[in-house]
């Protein structure tokens, strides 16, 4: 019985799509907002962003030095629906090659 009960548990996880991978758009940088698959907008009470989105500047003597800018007005970035799809985790951007 409790194998049975794990069983339809798991099934039940699964089926819920606990992460969706989502193409965006940066259409606002400060604050910032994101367009999702030209469906829907999200601003950034919706999104988490990780270093990788950061600006990363450094300074030697009185020159400034940026590594990485910011995200900016055009961007793509690549989103993580995160379970129960009330929150967006904003992995990285998207380079065209």
């Amino acid at each position: 019985m409790l194998d049975a009960i794990r069983k339809a548990a798991m099934s039940a996880v699964e089926a819920s799509n606990p992460v969706a991978f989502l193409y965006g758009t940066v259409t606002k940088s400060n604050p910032l907002e994101v367009n999702v698959d030209q469906r829907f907008t999200l601003d950034a009470d919706f999104l988490v962003l990780t270093e990788a989105t950061a600006e990363l500047k450094f300074s030697i003597g009185s020159t400034e030095y940026v590594i990485r800018r910011a995200l900016q007005v055009g961007d793509q970035v690549l989103l993580a629906r995160l379970q129960g799809g009330q929150h967006y985790l904003v992995l990285d951007k998207v380079v065209v090659t």
